[in-house]
């Protein structure tokens, strides 16, 4: 009991003061991070591509009025197609086999609400100069739909994804260019 009422007396001592304090530091050489980028690290932080080492960049050819940014860490390159709408366009590179495809076709079902699937219900192939790729194309259920299409493609040590997510309309409306781009994938000397 007088431990009770002790532990009682304490917290009722100590809460006294409703106001909150913050004070403020200044950054010293110390605190700052290096004006250097250690291997691996751009300057600002960001990690370089896993593709920057590789003798070769995977290449394809944008569809008509389509444009492209490239991009910093696994995000290589940006696409945005002519189409308007809620759509985002990725180029992503993963060094090895990048948890495989089961696993990333299943989180990108759960991106749209969708359950997964197993084994047996993976994409069959299609023949690129990059080599083959699987290619998915999956669409949300509800009166708000979503569209994903994407590609895996495995090569050299890396795995590529390259995925068009977005609203199902405006998914459905760049479907033939982004399977136009699909099949141009090449591997190009890197520059």
């Amino acid at each position: 009991m007088q431990k009770y009422l002790l532990a009682l007396l304490l917290a009722l001592v100590g809460c006294r003061r409703a106001e909150i304090t913050h004070y403020q530091v200044r950054k010293t050489a110390e605190t700052q991070a290096p004006a250097f980028a250690p291997p691996g690290m751009r300057a600002d932080g960001i990690p370089d591509s896993p593709a920057a080492s590789l003798a070769s960049s995977l290449a394809w050819t944008l569809p008509r009025g389509w444009s492209e940014r490239r991009a910093a860490g696994v995000r290589y390159a940006t696409l945005k197609p002519a189409a308007g709408g809620k759509i985002d366009v990725s180029v992503v590179v993963l060094p090895g086999p990048a948890g495989g495809e089961l696993a990333n076709v299943n989180r990108w079902r759960g991106q749209i609400g969708l359950g997964a699937i197993d084994e047996r219900d993976l994409a069959s192939s299609i023949k690129t100069k990059a080599g083959g790729i699987s290619v998915y194309d999956f669409v949300s259920d509800g009166n708000k739909k979503s569209r994903l299409v994407a590609a895996i493609l495995v090569s050299d040590e890396m795995t590529w994804f390259i995925k068009m997510l977005g609203d199902e309309t405006s998914v459905a409306s760049s479907r033939s260019d982004f399977l136009h781009l699909l099949r141009s994938l090449r591997f190009d000397a890197a520059s």
